[in-house]
C-alpha cells in the first residue's frame, strides 16, 4: 500500500463530494487557493500521505469538538470567538494572503482536505451530518468575521450568487424613496434621511429568514431588502445551503468507499471520535502531578481528584476487592498515567486483591500488572485511555465496572452514584444529567470538576483550564492536582506574611 496514494484515487474520494450549485468560487488566479474562505464546492485531487489525512483532520475535529462544546455551554458568540481563535492559532491557522512568512497554500491545503475528510467521515448519519452541518457555519462565521475587508469583498464576489445590488440598479432609487419609512424602521441605527445612502441586496425572502425573524429586514412582494451590513445573514445561509447539499451527494457516495480498506479505518475512528463529542491531544506524562504516589496515597487521591468513572472503580474494587479483566486494565494504566510506578502498582493491586492467596495473585494477576507497564509480553509501553477510548469502546456487561459513567450507567445509577460520591446542588446534578442526555459526556464531566473544585476557587466556565473540557481521565487529575497545589501554596504563603 502506498503513503501516497492520492486522496481522490480513481475519483472515488471526490465525485460526490462537492456540488455544482451556484456559490462554486471563479477561479481567475494561478494560485490554487486565491483567497482565505472557503465554500469547498470543488473537491481537492492533489496527492497526500496517509498521515496528512488523518492528522490534518484531527486537527480540524479538535476545533469542532471545541465549537460544539462552547456552544453547549451557551458561551456567548464573542467568548466562542475569542477561544476558537486562539484554538484556530494552535492546530488550524488560516493566514490573509498579505501575511509575510507565512506559507498560506499550505495553510489553506491542510484547511481544505481536513473539511473534506471529515465531510467523508461524518455524513454517515443524519444527526452526525446535522451536527457537522452546524459547526462548520460557525467556525465559517468566525473565520468570515475576521477576514480583511476587501479579501472579504473579493471572495463574495468571486462566489457569482447572483444576487441583486439593489443601490445600483436605476429604478431602485425611486423604490428607497418610496419606502424609505420602512427601510429604516427594519436597519438598526440608520436614519429615514440616510437610506439614499445606504446599499441593499435584494433577495428572495426565504434566502434571509434569520433576519425576517428578527425583523431586520423590510419584504415587499416576497423580496427582502437586506442592508449592506447584514451581508453576513446572506453568506451563511449559502453556505449552509451549499454544505447540506453537498453532504446529502457525499453520503450517497458512500457505499463506493467500502471496499476502500485504507481508509475506512481512518473514517471510522473520526466519526467516532465526533460521536463522543471529543478528540484528546493530551498525553500523560511521568510525574505530570509534580508528586510522587505510592499504593498508601491512591485511596484519598480518588475521592479528592479522580474523575467519576475512575472512582468508581476504586469504590468497586475497595467493596467487592476484585475487577475484572476490562476494568483492571483501565485502572491499572490510569495509575500508571498518574505516576504510580510499577513495584507501587504491585502493591497497590496485592492490598485491593485482600481476599486471594499470595500465590494465585501472582500466577495470575501480577504479569498483566506488568505487562501493562510494558515490562512483560511484547514489552509495549501502553497509554492510558483516553475518554473518546473509553466512550467508545467495549460497552461493559454484568459484572463489569469499566467504562465512562455519564455514557454507560442508566440515569438512575448514575444519579446514585454521583449523589454518593459528591455534595451535588439540585440545579447542578440537573445540569449535569441534562448534558449527559444529549449525549454530551465530556461536558458533563468538565462541570463535575468544577462544581468539586468550586471550594478551590474553579469557576463555571473554566473547566479543566482555559475553559477547556475534560478529554482524558488523567488530564482531570492533573488539573485538580494543580488547583489543589495552588491553593496550598497561597495559604502558605499568606501564613508566612503573618509571621513575619
Amino acid at each position: 500500500m502506498s503513503a501516497h496514494k492520492p486522496l481522490a484515487s480513481n475519483g472515488r474520494l471526490a465525485n460526490g463530494a462537492g456540488t455544482g450549485t451556484p456559490g462554486q468560487v471563479a477561479r481567475h488566479s494561478r494560485s490554487k487557493f486565491p483567497h482565505r474562505l472557503n465554500f469547498y464546492t470543488v473537491p481537492p485531487t492533489d496527492e497526500i500521505t496517509l498521515e496528512e489525512f488523518e492528522g490534518w483532520a484531527i486537527d480540524r475535529l479538535r476545533v469542532l469538538a471545541d465549537i460544539e462544546a462552547a456552544q453547549a455551554r451557551n458561551r456567548s458568540h464573542e467568548e466562542l470567538k475569542t477561544l476558537i481563535t486562539a484554538k484556530l492559532k494552535q492546530f488550524l491557522p488560516l493566514s490573509s494572503s498579505g501575511t509575510k512568512g507565512v506559507d498560506t497554500e499550505k495553510e489553506r491545503k491542510k484547511d481544505l482536505y481536513s473539511h473534506f475528510v471529515l465531510r467523508l467521515a461524518f455524513c454517515r448519519s443524519e444527526e452526525l451530518r446535522a451536527r457537522f452541518l452546524k459547526l462548520e457555519t460557525a467556525l465559517f462565521r468566525i473565520r468570515f468575521e475576521s477576514d480583511e475587508l476587501d479579501e472579504r469583498a473579493a471572495f463574495i464576489k468571486s462566489l457569482n450568487f447572483g444576487w441583486e445590488e439593489a443601490s445600483r440598479a436605476l429604478p431602485f432609487a425611486h423604490e428607497k424613496r418610496s419606502f424609505a419609512t420602512q427601510l429604516a424602521a427594519s436597519t438598526f441605527g440608520l436614519k429615514e434621511d440616510n437610506v439614499g445612502r445606504e446599499a441593499f441586496f435584494k433577495v428572495h425572502w426565504t434566502k434571509v429568514s434569520d433576519l425576517v425573524e428578527r425583523r431586520r429586514v423590510f419584504i415587499h412582494r416576497g423580496q427582502a431588502y437586506v442592508p449592506h451590513r447584514e451581508e453576513l445573514s446572506l453568506v451563511l445561509t449559502e453556505f449552509t445551503s451549499a454544505l447540506s447539499s453537498a453532504l446529502s451527494t457525499t453520503a450517497r457516495a458512500l457505499p463506493r468507499l467500502d471496499e476502500d480498506t485504507r481508509l475506512l479505518p481512518i473514517l471510522t475512528h473520526l466519526s467516532d471520535g465526533f460521536s463522543s463529542g471529543l478528540t484528546s491531544s493530551y498525553t500523560p506524562s511521568l510525574n505530570a502531578l509534580g508528586e510522587e504516589v505510592t499504593a498508601e496515597m491512591i485511596p484519598e487521591m480518588a475521592n479528592q481528584s479522580f474523575p467519576v468513572c475512575m472512582r468508581s472503580l476504586q469504590d468497586t474494587l475497595r467493596v467487592s476487592k476484585h475487577l475484572k479483566h476490562e476494568g483492571r486494565q483501565q485502572y491499572n494504566l490510569f495509575l500508571k498515567g498518574i505516576g504510580l510506578s510499577v513495584e507501587e502498582a504491585i502493591v497497590f493491586w496485592r492490598k485491593s486483591f485482600s481476599a486471594m492467596t499470595d500465590d494465585k495473585f501472582n500466577k495470575e494477576y501480577k504479569y498483566n500488572i506488568r505487562h501493562g507497564y510494558g515490562l512483560e509480553g511484547s514489552r509495549k509501553n501502553y497509554s492510558p485511555k483516553s475518554c473518546s477510548q473509553i466512550i467508545t469502546g467495549k460497552s461493559p456487561g454484568p459484572g463489569e465496572s469499566h467504562g465512562c459513567p455519564f455514557r454507560h450507567f442508566s440515569e438512575q445509577n448514575l444519579s446514585s452514584t454521583l449523589s454518593s460520591f459528591y455534595n451535588l446542588s439540585a440545579p447542578d446534578m440537573k445540569e449535569i444529567l441534562g448534558h449527559t442526555k444529549a449525549g454530551h459526556y465530556h461536558l458533563a464531566c468538565t462541570r463535575l470538576f468544577e462544581v468539586q473544585h468550586a471550594r478551590f476557587g474553579v469557576q463555571k466556565g473554566e473547566g479543566v483550564g482555559g475553559g477547556d473540557s475534560v478529554d482524558h481521565p488523567n488530564r482531570y487529575v492533573e488539573a485538580s492536582r494543580k488547583v489543589m497545589q495552588k491553593v496550598k501554596e497561597e495559604e502558605e504563603g499568606k501564613t508566612k506574611m503573618e509571621v513575619d
